[in-house]
């Protein structure tokens, strides 16, 4: 797909933009039982839930930005981490978390940024696909058009069920109470941004509270936080990448393992 200079499509990878919809991607991918069940028995959300979010971020980085050497190491730590989880290889379920990484990406550039067009949309769509391969999907699996990811996600939409396993993970997730005081701090703006970005229907599968006045305020922190991404310097919105990949380049160099998961 053309029609976008090269530079223009790295800077809109490389943004941090999409690190508001994190939690989004993740409350998305738990909606699927089978994904909630493996997170909730092999995953420290409890006492960690900002590494879960950093690890998924430095694996798009790595497979989405970095070079092929990040995304071979990236690969790997997932692969590592998926080997005794039940239904981590399964295609569809990857399919699943891999889409929810590139709708939420885009989501959050339309709600805190500048939404991406039709031609700048497709690019990001195929940029996105070797997430789906690095998650041993098959390449002919990814949608090939913006049409055909919207068909996909309407239709598995529909077919989510959120559990008692994806609950008992949204309350570690957005409620956490071994966290750093910096990360329980900014959780209210968390829960208004994650739970304000999820589709209707999952809203409501989650059991949260949401009207008129709770509406209001997401509404309210979507202009707030608009402002301060336009007056933040390109460099700065493009920092966090270059530093979570760095981090795991250390890891892979001789530090501690990195425990990257994304499902």
């Amino acid at each position: 797909m053309g029609g976008v200079p090269e530079r223009d499509l790295r800077r809109f990878l490389a943004d941090s933009t999409p690190l508001a919809a994190g939690g989004r991607a993740i409350l998305l991918q738990i909606a699927d039982p089978v994904v909630a069940a493996g997170v909730r028995r092999h995953s420290d959300f409890a006492r960690r839930p900002q590494q879960r979010l950093a690890h998924t971020l430095t694996f798009v980085y790595a497979v989405v930005v970095g070079t092929d050497a990040d995304a071979a190491v990236a690969a790997g730590f997932v692969d590592r981490a998926h080997r005794p989880v039940a239904g981590a290889d399964d295609v569809d379920r990857q399919l699943w978390v891999a889409a929810t990484l590139y709708d939420s990406a885009m989501r959050a550039h339309e709600l805190f940024g500048t939404p991406a067009g039709p031609a700048l949309a497709g690019r990001v769509l195929d940029a996105y696909a070797p997430i789906g391969t690095a998650l041993r999907v098959p390449a002919d699996r990814w949608p090939a058009t913006v049409a055909d990811f919207d068909r996909y996600w309407t239709g598995t939409l529909a077919g989510l069920r959120v559990t008692d396993d994806a609950r008992g993970v949204v309350r570690d997730l957005l409620h956490p109470r071994f966290a750093p005081l910096w990360v329980r701090a900014a959780m209210p703006l968390v829960r208004v941004v994650t739970v304000g970005m999820l589709p209707d229907a999952l809203r409501s599968q989650y059991g949260f509270a949401w009207g008129p006045r709770e509406q209001r305020r997401f509404r309210r922190t979507v202009r707030r936080v608009r402002v301060a991404r336009a007056i933040l310097p390109g460099w700065l919105l493009r920092l966090p990448g270059p530093l979570l990949l760095q981090a795991m380049r250390r890891y892979a160099a001789g530090g501690q393992p990195a425990r990257t998961r994304t499902a």
